[in-house]
């Protein structure tokens, strides 16, 4: 059966940064379980798989009844890990959805399945505005420059774009969701080793730069938080508290 999207979380256990990382417990909940009820918001839950190198995700996504997919334990980024899944489930459009992502917006997926029919063929990812300045110096944060049309120039963890006098004045980041069409993942996992830039910045959608392919940028809510590192979860923490 081939669908025209579905949803996948890349969930990596060895994670250099962060071992262990999409099963850290968030006040009662995984990381992934989060993320996954995230998504389970916007589409039916046969939409979504989790894809992870580690059976220790696999027994956690059974437990809570998450689809998911064992994949290949050599992967060089999540992208390449959705790629290995196409190779079993087939659909038109993969819309990845970081598993370090545990508060984004379900409106945001949301936005990207409208736009699917609009933007047929291309690859999409989200982007926000900062407002934060400690955001723009962070390198953690993925800043992001666009052309006029919405194609992505360039994406950095370095304080772009900058100005003569090195003060935050305006710039934008990245919203981890993304819609790739399958020929474009094909191409991407093609690779041996990953590009030049993508591995300077370890920034993975550069990859499809230096490939040759288009991005569009498409404007979402920055309710997402990323957790890059440890010191990243007392923010998500503060966020889940403020709920109550």
């Amino acid at each position: 059966m081939k669908h025209d999207f579905i949803i996948v979380i890349p969930a990596r256990y060895k994670s250099t940064r962060f071992p262990g990382k999409p099963l850290i417990d968030l006040n009662g909940k995984s990381m992934l379980q989060r993320t996954y009820e995230q998504c389970i918001k916007a589409v039916p839950r046969e939409l979504v798989y989790v894809a992870t190198e580690d059976e220790r995700i696999m027994e956690h996504c059974k437990a809570f009844n998450m689809q998911a997919v064992l994949t290949s334990d050599n992967c060089l980024t999540g992208t390449d890990r959705i790629a290995e899944l196409a190779n079993s489930i087939h659909a038109d459009y993969y819309i990845n959805v970081q598993g370090d992502e545990p508060l984004f917006n379900p409106q945001d997926i949301t936005t990207f399945i409208k736009l699917l029919d609009k933007y047929k063929g291309e690859i999409l990812n989200g982007y926000c505005t900062i407002t934060d300045e400690k955001q723009y110096y962070s390198v953690s944060v993925p800043k992001v420059v666009f052309a006029p049309d919405g194609k992505l120039m360039y994406m950095s963890r370095s304080p772009i774009p900058g100005n003569k006098s090195s003060r935050f004045v305006k710039a934008w980041r990245q919203v981890c969701i993304y819609a790739f069409p399958q020929n474009a993942l094909k191409a991407f996992a093609s690779c041996d080793v990953k590009t030049n830039l993508e591995f300077e910045e370890d920034i993975e959608i550069l990859r499809f730069l230096e490939l040759g392919f288009n991005v569009r940028m498409i404007e979402l809510s920055d309710d997402s938080i990323a957790v890059d590192a440890p010191d990243d979860v007392a923010n998500v923490l503060a966020k889940l508290d403020s709920y109550v």
